[in-house]
Order: C-alpha cells, then structure tokens, then sequence
C-alpha cells in the first residue's frame, strides 16, 4: 500500500479556508486528512462534505466517551456525515463500544451507505508512564493496559484501535494482523520534540505494522509542507 494511503494529515488548525487549502496542496500527497476538536468547534460539520468533495477520506477525531446511548447516537451522526472513520475511547467499555458498532452497522444497511471504521483510542501519546502511574494510579504498565483495551475493543467488534507506534506489534499479535493499528505521535527524524511522550518516526511505526500514521505538526510546522511529506515518503520507501 502507497504511503499516501497510510498516512493521515492532521489538520489542528481552527482556521477551515486553511484548512481546506492544505487539502487541496498536499491532495496528491494524502488521501486521509484528519478533523479534531478545533477544526469541527470552528468549522462545523460541514467541513467533513467540503473535505469529501474534493475526493478525500476524512478521520474525525472526537475521542467519543460517554453513556453507551449518548455514544451510540453520536456514532450515528458520524456514520451519516460519511466519515471515513472514527474514534471512541476503549476505556468507555466493551457496552458502549458495543452499541455502537452495532447502531452504525444497522443505520449504514438501512441507508445504503458505506460503513465507517470505528476505533478505540486506548492510552493517549502525551502521557508518560510515571504520569500513567503517578497522576492516574494504575500499578502496571502501559502496555499492558494497551493490551488490555485493545483486546476489549476487537471483542466489542471495533476495527481497531488508536495506540503508540511502541504498541502496534505487541497489539497486532495479540488481536491478529487484520486488527487496524492507527499510530499518532509520529515525528520525523528531522523534526523537532513537542509535548507528545511515546514518539516514533514513521519509518519505524510502519516497520512495526501501523496500518495508519497520523501527523500533523511534523508536516504543517514545516516551511515546507510538501517537501515534508516527500522526505516522509523517502524515509519509508524501504518498509
């Protein structure tokens, strides 16, 4: 598979003319842009049909986390906008990842449309472990718990799950290799550190079986957009 169908562009950014224009620049570049908290609190959800005319996939990142029938009903908005795909957190439990997998299954066969992947989101890249331990009380490691709500969400029947670049092999041999792993926290080699804690270079987060990496500042913090991905490309033409 091509890079430019592994590789999601983040578009943070509140600005939807911006972003809109990142589109159309690095369009032969990327076929999966995607839409977090500031673009759809700015933009609206009308900016999922703007990035979809333009012939592009869009991953809405809205990290959905709550009762299972107020996710469940969320999901179904998703599904209706035509998303590509989305997000819950795994750590909302196997009843809401659930409800709504299986809410979104039944309004794609009621109206015709194609199913959006869903996927948990399992430990956030920002945190550390002596955060994951100290700040948030878990005894074991993060990996394990990675693990243990990978393995919850593939029996909630969600495609897959959001984890580190770290974690993509341990989870795709404990869920099978069919099991998407989207991997943010990526940083070019070239590209200066941030507040993200469990980085890994897209290069290696491929050789490690990500089926998706997801960057945002590694690109768009770059005075040369374009020529960032073309090193991205480079860098992982080998795996």
């Amino acid at each position: 598979m091509p890079l430019k169908d592994k590789l999601i562009l983040a578009l943070d950014m509140s600005d939807p003319d911006y972003a809109l224009d990142i589109v159309d620049r690095l369009g032969d570049w990327v076929n999966v842009f995607k839409v977090g908290f500031e673009l759809f609190i700015s933009a609206g959800p009308g900016i999922v049909d703007k990035i979809n005319s333009k012939g592009k996939k869009v991953f809405l990142d809205l990290k959905f986390h709550d009762i299972p029938n107020t996710v469940m009903r969320a999901a179904e908005v998703a599904a209706k906008m035509g998303v590509y795909m989305f997000n819950v957190h795994a750590s909302g439990g196997s009843e809401m990842m659930r409800k709504c997998k299986e809410r979104v299954v039944e309004i794609c066969l009621q109206e015709n449309i194609e199913g959006p992947r869903i996927i948990g989101v399992t430990v956030l890249t920002s945190i550390s472990q002596d955060e994951f331990k100290g700040e948030m009380g878990f005894q074991h490691s993060i990996k394990t718990h990675v693990r243990h709500l990978a393995s919850l969400a593939m029996k909630s029947g969600l495609d897959g799950v959001v984890a580190s670049g770290h974690e993509t092999s341990m989870i795709k041999s404990h869920c099978g290799e069919k099991f998407l792993v989207v991997a943010p926290g990526i940083r070019p080699s070239w590209s200066p550190p941030d507040d993200q804690q469990r980085t890994m270079t897209p290069r290696d987060a491929l050789k490690n079986g990500a089926d998706y990496i997801v960057v945002g500042r590694g690109i768009l913090g770059q005075d040369d957009p374009v020529k960032a991905v073309e090193l991205i490309s480079l860098e992982v033409m080998s795996v």
